[in-house]
């Protein structure tokens, strides 16, 4: 199957919002700890940090039909969110969002993408162009998680 990727519409947000909830739980979970994930993505969600995706560059992937990830960037470079749902990893759908939010800020003059960076997404960002800037141990409700400021200059 093709991936394809298309614009937020912003009837997505519960949809992005699910699949953002399972693959912390899925996926994530392999590299951080229970109360660490419960902490990441708990059942109750602020609406208004969502409704953010309306804001910027964000970009929904799909494959067969199926919502498989989604990404957003902001106007200074920074990708906040970086999503692939935990039945769709490993297919290209990473790099098909990437390949887009790098193509968004090379159209619009930027000269580097930065992240925050989990644990299990530092690979996938190293082996596309990124380099760690610094680990760092962040609070999450409470909660400390390492993940990594990377960046990829272009």
């Amino acid at each position: 199957m093709a991936v394809e990727i298309r614009h937020f519409r912003p009837d997505d947000i519960p949809t992005l919002v699910a699949l953002f909830r399972d693959t912390i739980r899925r996926v994530n979970s392999r590299d951080y700890s229970p109360e660490q994930v419960r902490a990441w993505a708990p059942d109750d969600v602020d609406p208004a940090r969502w409704a953010t995706l309306t804001d910027r560059f964000t970009v929904v992937a799909e494959m067969g039909g199926h919502v498989a990830g989604f990404a957003d960037l902001e106007t200074d470079g920074h990708v906040d969110r970086f999503f692939v749902h935990a039945d769709y990893q490993r297919q290209g759908v990473g790099r098909a969002l990437l390949a887009a939010l790098v193509a968004e800020a090379v159209r619009v003059g930027m000269g580097r993408l930065f992240a925050e960076v989990s644990i299990t997404a530092r690979p996938f960002f190293t082996r596309h162009g990124f380099s760690v800037l610094a680990e760092q141990v962040i609070q999450v409700r409470g909660v400390s998680m390492t993940n990594f400021r990377m960046e990829r200059r272009f």
